[in-house]
């Protein structure tokens, strides 16, 4: 079968593969901890479901305008203002079916064969391989552990260049939780506007950062908008991960254009699941300080778990639910040491799933050879299995040395 080049030019997103790969195990029966969904465990609220379930009983289930409901994306508007300090009109404003499809519509109509778009490293997985199936080159920028895998303007400024479309800035960041301070997020955007190129902030986690950040969005600078693109969802801070609704804010024609697109794929978004997105911006956030408490228990316990396992180090997460911790000292690729069972960390992903019936992410998927992703959106009583069955893994490991 010969296929397109755009298809060959990507590859199935790795978090997909764990994901099927663990849904596998947890199929036979297998007691497994499951480390790799990027998803809240918490359910979706009470009210914003009873809103889905009202959408049903009256009828809502007709197509609607391609770019969503004017009432969903007036409550966007007024809740990204409300929350995060920008001034965005509806006709600023797009639905789209999750954050994913918004960042993929947003580089489609923007981003050209030729074209380079600046990604900080470690990325997440699909940023890359939107951006080749776009044609365009996408050019990594490296962030560092000890920085806390922080972005800064200077660094970007270095691979800037006259083919330059685009910016990417994930913060808080999947997968390092990384986050970008206001101060040096406005070099960034000053940047870009010196060079003339778009700055994409991509703000899925943005009501999941930890002490001393707060949520910020970029957007809430003034005269940003000819520059900026804001890509947001319900998925995360409403635990809404399977509604599929996300959201771009930029200027009208980008909007428009992103709209031409969205005619021409998907339609519109799901017509239930916009009601739902409906009532989750508009309704109370109660769910997401309770969230965010258990998240900070859970990151705390796991980042001490990690680094109390010998070889591994890991960053502290400013934001989001993962951490991301090097494990180099464990690979043969990584060290000299005799006991290193794996090459790299794609082939300690595979044997821990294998035999300790552990499931997270490698870091190659990333750009971060090295390091693996845990996810700790899940209890306190499976982190605590699974840093047992990683440092029983590791120090068996050693053992056999």
């Amino acid at each position: 079968m010969q296929l397109t080049d755009r298809i060959n030019r990507i590859q199935i997103s790795p978090t997909s593969t764990v994901i099927a790969a663990a849904d596998t195990y947890k199929s036979r029966g297998v007691d497994l901890v499951d480390f790799g969904p990027g998803e809240p465990d918490f359910p979706t609220p009470d009210h914003i479901k009873k809103a889905a379930i009202r959408a049903i009983e009256q009828n809502n289930t007709k197509y609607t305008a391609t770019g969503g409901i004017l009432p969903l994306r007036e409550a966007i508007c007024a809740w990204h203002k409300r929350e995060l300090g920008s001034n965005y009109t509806a006709k600023e404003c797009i639905v789209n079916v999750g954050g994913k499809h918004a960042i993929f519509n947003a580089v489609s109509v923007l981003v050209q064969a030729g074209d380079e778009v600046i990604i900080p490293a470690p990325y997440w997985v699909s940023f890359p391989d939107i951006v080749k199936y776009a044609g365009a080159k996408p050019v990594h920028v490296e962030t560092h552990a000890e920085d806390g895998f922080m972005i800064r303007a200077a660094a970007l400024e270095n691979a800037v260049t006259a083919k330059t479309r685009m910016i990417i800035i994930n913060s808080p960041s999947n997968p390092t939780g990384g986050v970008v301070p206001p101060d040096e997020f406005e070099k960034i955007l000053a940047l870009c506007r010196k060079h003339k190129i778009w700055l994409m902030g991509d703000e899925c986690y943005s009501h999941f950062v930890y002490e001393p950040h707060r949520p910020f969005s970029i957007a809430s600078v003034a005269g940003s908008k000819e520059n900026v693109i804001i890509i947001g969802s319900v998925s995360k801070t409403f635990a809404m991960t399977g509604w599929r609704i996300g959201y771009a804010l930029a200027p009208e024609a980008l909007v428009q254009a992103m709209t031409k697109l969205q005619s021409q794929s998907t339609s519109n978004p799901t017509s239930i699941s916009q009601y739902a997105a409906l009532e989750a911006m508009t309704g109370p956030m109660d769910s997401v300080p309770v969230m965010l408490a258990e998240y900070a228990r859970r990151r705390r316990r796991i980042v001490d778990g990690l680094r109390a396992i010998p070889g591994v180090t890991c960053a502290e997460p400013g934001g989001a639910f993962y951490a991301f911790p090097n494990v180099a000292a464990h690979l043969a690729n990584g060290s000299a040491v005799s006991h290193a069972r794996a090459k790299d960390s794609m082939e300690l992903a595979r044997l821990l799933l294998e035999q300790a019936h552990v499931a997270l992410v490698p870091g190659e998927g990333f750009g971060a050879p090295g390091y693996v992703r845990i996810s700790y959106a899940t209890s306190l009583e499976r982190i605590e299995e699974g840093l047992r069955r990683i440092a029983r893994f590791l120090s068996r490991a050693e053992a056999a040395s």
